[in-house]
């Protein structure tokens, strides 16, 4: 009985929902189908004579009853916006032209234009609220509650009020609440959201997962690291939510632009009207008038001042969707010109995880000499020994009397055989040489060497992420003319990885001030727009002085979040070339809007102040134009790069 109940309330909130949300429609569109019907009666009384009696008094109240509900709400925003001290406004443009209008006697014309502005106004506030909410939509996947493990049982919290180190139980279907690690032996998610991959991501035990990730199989568990607030997905949707806020410089050159050409057209205008008395000889000032009344109508900057912000939310959306973040609307700018690419190695172009690459035995068997060196590196919490282990044995040996050596290796005793595992200076420590076999190899190297023999090595390395290759030469096909990678690994592995990535010109053995001289250097050029893509803690000094800082997995390091103008939410490199060609396709679709909206204001403007254009032809360079440039900004939400 309780569900029944509980299900009607569900379905009665929802029809209040769609009720209000109906009832909301209708008040918005009301004032323009008011307007609109009346207007065409109007029309249709004048030019089919129906009645006799519409004209004079009639015929103007009719027009005026139809120009208010459209015309009333413009009014009252001029005269707001001139208390507050801004004179020159669209809407002081639109009501002096349309009350001319009437003054003319003009009124089916002088209605229709407020109208045509109120139906664009309408569009341009959809476009707008449909970009924005594509950024949102996007993003907010914030669950609503989670199940925590708090004495002995799960229950129910708000995302907010989890405590770092609790157990969180994710169900299929849910939204992990926030950041933390797999307790549960494998999991199953749909990571769209965060990184813009629609396939499902398969992680293991111990794995980080991220806030906003939705499970997809089975029932796991969750430690928390991370409180709500400081969760991968509340920092993402707080940076696009900010990115909006920051303008480009096409886009704060437009707004003052707009400050300045409104009052020039105004006294243009006062101009058109009263010069010719002067110097024309059948003057009509009524004509005049009419003509002033277009040129203020066509000169109105609606379309600039909307067309241009919806076109940087599109491609800030845009971008997002691909797993993009971009801090700001000036950033879709600054990488578009980018022609320099400087990169870092690890994690970057490689994936920043040593991998067992040749393994070499000579006196003994390869899996004993394994067996002898993982009894050992076991005990070892260096990066390189983590990477060994990854070796599968059978059976393992003990180890006993073990001593790391700094800097060199570890040694100890192993079914009593002294064991030393390590680098070429371990082994020369012992009077071992080891030199003739390992010369030519110019990665890591771990040396085995058993009761004073050296029995053989393995080589470590990192491996270049997947599609490094390609987007080095993608890079290059799109115009970067300019392609560097700089580490602080070793300079002759650091020139070998970019052989094998394409990179022309490379440079190993740097500390973070020397990357920083590097990119400095570099940036003196004045032709080159500079962007640098790190991952790093040690990569944020020269992340925030280049062009563009981009740091690649940002997701998992709060430096590199605080410092890079780019964000890419993976580590694939290819998304580098996707944010440099969504930003020229945003810089694209915002020229191509500039040159329409003046190329075709310009046209009308000349037609009308020789008299050969109507106040028709005004509503289509002014409404028509706003809306041209706002089905071509909407196009960028729909592209494919």
């Amino acid at each position: 009985m309780k569900e029944k109940i509980k299900l009607e309330n569900i379905n009665n909130q929802n029809h209040q929902y769609n009720h209000n949300l109906n009832t909301s429609k209708l008040k918005i569109y009301k004032p323009a189908i008011i307007s609109f019907i009346m207007l065409i009666f109007g029309l249709a009384l004048d030019y089919f004579k129906i009645v006799s009696f519409f004209n004079g008094t009639i015929r103007l109240v009719w027009y005026t009853i139809a120009y208010l509900p459209v015309g009333l709400p413009v009014l009252k925003q001029g005269w707001k916006s001139i208390k507050k001290g801004s004179y020159f406004t669209e809407f002081l443009l639109m009501s002096i032209a349309t009350i001319g209008a009437f003054i003319l006697g003009e009124y089916p014309e002088g209605v229709s234009v407020m109208l045509f502005y109120a139906v664009g106004e309408l569009f341009q506030g959809f476009a707008v609220k449909r970009a924005k909410s594509n950024i949102q939509a996007l993003l907010d996947v914030r669950p609503n509650e989670a199940l925590v493990f708090r004495k002995n049982s799960y229950v129910t919290v708000a995302p907010e009020d989890i405590k770092v180190g609790e157990k969180i139980q994710v169900r299929v279907g849910e939204k992990v609440a926030v950041d933390g690690v797999l307790l549960s032996t494998r999991a199953s998610l749909n990571t769209a959201a965060i990184t813009g991959e629609s396939k499902p991501n398969t992680i293991g035990k111990n794995e980080t997962v991220y806030a906003g990730s939705i499970n997809l199989q089975d029932v796991i568990e969750v430690k928390a690291t991370k409180k709500f607030k400081e969760s991968s997905i509340a920092r993402i949707l707080d940076l696009v939510q900010n990115a909006t806020a920051l303008k480009s410089k096409t886009e704060l050159f437009i707004r003052k632009f707009a400050k300045i050409y409104t009052p020039i057209v105004v006294f243009l205008a006062i101009g058109l009207t009263l010069l010719p008395f002067f110097f024309v000889n059948d003057y009509v000032f009524r004509d005049w008038l009419y003509r002033a009344l277009i040129f203020l109508v066509i000169s109105c900057p609606c379309a600039l001042v909307i067309s241009i912000p919806l076109g940087y939310f599109g491609g800030l959306g845009a971008a997002s969707k691909n797993g993009i973040l971009f801090k700001g609307a000036s950033f879709l700018d600054t990488i578009a010109k980018v022609n320099t690419l400087a990169m870092d190695k690890t994690g970057t172009i490689t994936k920043g995880v040593f991998k067992i690459q040749e393994l070499v035995s000579f006196s003994i068997d390869e899996k004993e000499m394994m067996q002898y060196m993982l009894a050992l590196e076991s005990k070892s919490t260096h990066p390189i020994a983590q990477a060994l282990l990854d070796y599968p044995l059978d059976k393992t040996y003990i180890a006993t009397d073990i001593q790391e050596v700094a800097g060199k290796g570890i040694r100890g005793v192993v079914n009593g055989k002294k064991v030393l595992v390590g680098n070429t200076a371990l082994l020369l420590d012992y009077k071992i040489d080891a030199l003739t076999e390992i010369e030519d190899i110019v990665e890591s190297s771990v040396l085995v060497a058993i009761d004073g023999q050296f029995v053989g090595y393995v080589i470590i390395a990192d491996e270049i992420k997947e599609d490094a290759k390609e987007t080095v030469s993608e890079a290059y096909k799109i115009g970067v003319k300019d392609f560097y990678m700089f580490s602080g690994d070793r300079d002759c592995i650091t020139k070998k990885v970019a052989k094998e990535a394409n990179v022309l010109r490379a440079k190993g053995g740097l500390l973070p001030e020397d990357k920083l001289k590097e990119v400095e250097e570099l940036m003196k050029d004045p032709k080159a727009v500079v962007a640098f893509v790190g991952d790093g803690i040690n990569d944020a000094p020269v992340l925030a002085v280049s062009d563009v800082g981009i740091a690649m997995g940002g997701l998992g390091s709060d430096l590199a979040i605080e410092t890079a103008d780019v964000i890419i939410q993976t580590d694939q490199l290819s998304k580098i070339v996707k944010a440099i060609k969504i930003g020229r396709s945003t810089r694209k679709v915002v020229w191509q809007n500039i040159v329409l909206a003046f190329g075709v204001k310009l046209i009308v403007l000349l037609l009308g102040a020789l008299g050969l254009a109507t106040m028709w032809g005004a509503v289509f360079a002014d409404v028509g134009v706003a809306l041209l440039a706002i089905l071509n900004a909407v196009r960028l939400q729909r592209m494919k790069w």
